[in-house]
């Protein structure tokens, strides 16, 4: 079976609404490839050994999350950036990257994902542009949700437990937000999940009375591009694999 790659750019884009999104990288197809697609790879963020192994299951179109260029990048292809373009235009691969629009989509976004995962209830509310909030199905303790979030994630989060009793709202926003830990105590979540720390995150969540759990930028960030690239192959009726490049950041 064979899939235009117009096809499956515009479909992408229209599903995810990519052009609602003021984001600071390039938004869908970022290096082309083959016109015509008969397989599918995917992976978290974009890297030389991503390529290589989209390029040993001979996948014609690669989706990321966090793609080959950012607005602060400096503007010249160096030694880093050829190695990594050298291995998509060996293979004629396509890269398709999602950043902001894949982490709020509120059905295989990363966040609606990670809340449906944690029993997250059906009401949500919109947090920190891309995040969301909302009450677990049940309450539960710190220790019974972190227990959650191991079993989901497959890791150790870091826990800054600040002595709830229980554990009601929760805000999540997947990558790095740990900046919006103000807003989510402001707007009265008990818990912030969010991929990774800053320095002040312990004492602000100390100070603020609020649990942080970062459960790894890279775990929290499977979801929306797996979920996406599933989407796409029922679309098109393409086989489809995740690439796993286990990060421990």
């Amino acid at each position: 079976m064979m899939a235009s790659r117009d096809e499956i750019v515009a479909f992408a884009n229209n599903y995810l609404r990519a052009g609602d999104f003021d984001d600071y990288a390039p938004t869908g197809l970022q290096v082309v490839g083959a016109t015509a697609v008969s397989k599918l790879a995917c992976g978290v963020s974009a890297s030389r050994e991503l390529f290589a192994r989209a390029r040993a299951l001979e996948a014609e179109l690669v989706v990321v999350h966090h793609g080959l260029f950012w607005n602060s990048d400096p503007r010249v292809i160096d030694d880093q950036m050829r190695s990594r373009l050298e291995e998509l235009f060996a293979g004629d691969i396509n890269l398709l990257a999602y950043h902001l629009c894949l982490d709020a989509h509120p059905e295989l976004g990363n966040n609606a994902l990670l809340a449906d995962a944690l029993g997250v209830a059906a009401e949500r509310q919109p947090f920190a542009q891309v995040g969301l909030g909302g009450t677990l199905a049940q309450a539960c303790t710190t220790d019974a949700l972190v227990d959650r979030v191991r079993k989901e994630l497959g890791r150790e989060p870091l826990v800054f437990d600040n002595g709830q009793s229980s554990i009601k709202r929760i805000a999540i926003c997947s990558g790095s937000a740990a900046s919006a830990i103000t807003q989510a105590a402001a707007e009265g979540y008990d818990c912030l999940l969010t991929g990774e720390p800053r320095e002040p995150t312990m004492m602000a969540a100390r100070e603020l009375g609020i649990t942080f759990i970062a459960a790894g930028h890279y775990a929290t960030e499977t979801f929306g591009v797996r979920a996406l690239t599933e989407r796409i192959g029922t679309e098109f009726d393409l086989p489809w694999d995740f690439i796993e490049l286990d990060n421990p950041v």
